[in-house]
């Protein structure tokens, strides 16, 4: 059952939750909008197509959403299915998963040089600045809950947080607050960046991806869907009871996943992209939250009040 269930993650549920926000902020607008399922059949129009490549990039660029999309799908592997467990589980499998979505956005970036086109480099100059304010946060986070229950990797940490304590309760809504804050960094939406947009002096990830074309292209946006998707399972890991049945379990991640894109959606219907430099002022927030997760973890196992 978990194996059916991670293949409907890992196959289905990006292209579904970005086609719910679309369907989300098509209903706002008074529009009936594209079908859910639009997301999958672009993707697979995509593979169809052929691609245009400049004869200026090297095998770097070729190559990089090819391993853009591996490293997601590892990335995947790491994290708990609540009531299931993990693919792979060991100490300190945090560390990695938050180094393999680095590399996966390194190689993005490297690409987006690799073009040789000045517009690109500005876009990958603020996907790295930005991503040098997220992932510090999230060391900080898991940190946090690492500290909380002296376990170091995803499995152990979720499974032994006691709901009974008042401030865990605390702890894990300033988690799925910082979380979302990065859900909305990671995916390029609203008020971080708009994947509509294609003004050049307001766009982030969608100038790095200018120059690709066909399955390539595919491979990029289904992977970034399923970045957000990777991020709202790590947050319900913290909001699911660990005494549920699975089928319970698995019900509540999808009401969990699919909150998560209408929230999205929402807030894209009602905001405007952020000015440039406001954005890692939001970007912040995430920052902040987590050191007063952090905070209120030493005060309490400083023997605060209990």
């Amino acid at each position: 059952m978990l194996i059916l269930f991670q293949i409907f993650i890992l196959f289905f549920a990006p292209f579904l939750f970005l086609g719910l926000i679309n369907r989300i902020k098509a209903i706002w607008a008074g529009r009936k909008g594209s079908p859910i399922l639009q997301p999958l059949y672009d993707f697979l129009k995509l593979l169809k197509k052929d691609e245009v490549i400049s004869k200026t990039t090297s095998l770097v660029f070729r190559i990089a959403p090819t391993f853009n999309i591996a490293a997601v799908i590892f990335a995947f592997l790491l994290i708990p299915i609540p009531s299931f467990g993990s693919t792979i589980s060991f100490n300190g499998d945090f560390i990695l998963f938050a180094y393999i979505l680095g590399l996966s956005k390194f190689l993005m970036v490297l690409a987006a040089l690799d073009t040789g086109s000045s517009f690109e480099g500005m876009g990958a100059s603020r996907e790295v600045t930005f991503s040098s304010i997220v992932e510090p946060a999230f060391f900080i986070l898991i940190g946090t809950l690492a500290l909380l229950t002296g376990q170091t990797s995803f499995v152990s940490i979720f499974s032994l947080l006691n709901p009974s304590a008042g401030y865990t309760e605390l702890i894990e809504i300033l988690f799925s607050v910082a979380l979302f804050i990065m859900i909305l960094t990671e995916g390029s939406r609203v008020p971080v960046d708009d994947p509509n947009t294609h003004l050049e002096l307001t766009m982030i990830h969608e100038v790095m991806v200018l120059d690709y074309s066909g399955p390539d292209l595919g491979f990029i946006l289904y992977s970034a869907g399923m970045k957000m998707v990777l991020l709202s399972t790590l947050a319900a890991n913290l909001i699911i009871p660990e005494n549920l049945s699975p089928a319970l379990a698995i019900i509540f991640l999808v009401v969990i996943i699919s909150v998560t894109s209408i929230l999205i959606g929402i807030i894209e219907s009602l905001m405007a992209r952020a000015r440039m430099s406001h954005v890692p002022q939001f970007i912040f927030l995430m920052t902040a939250l987590s050191f007063i997760a952090f905070a209120v973890v030493i005060f309490f196992i400083r023997g605060g009040i209990r």
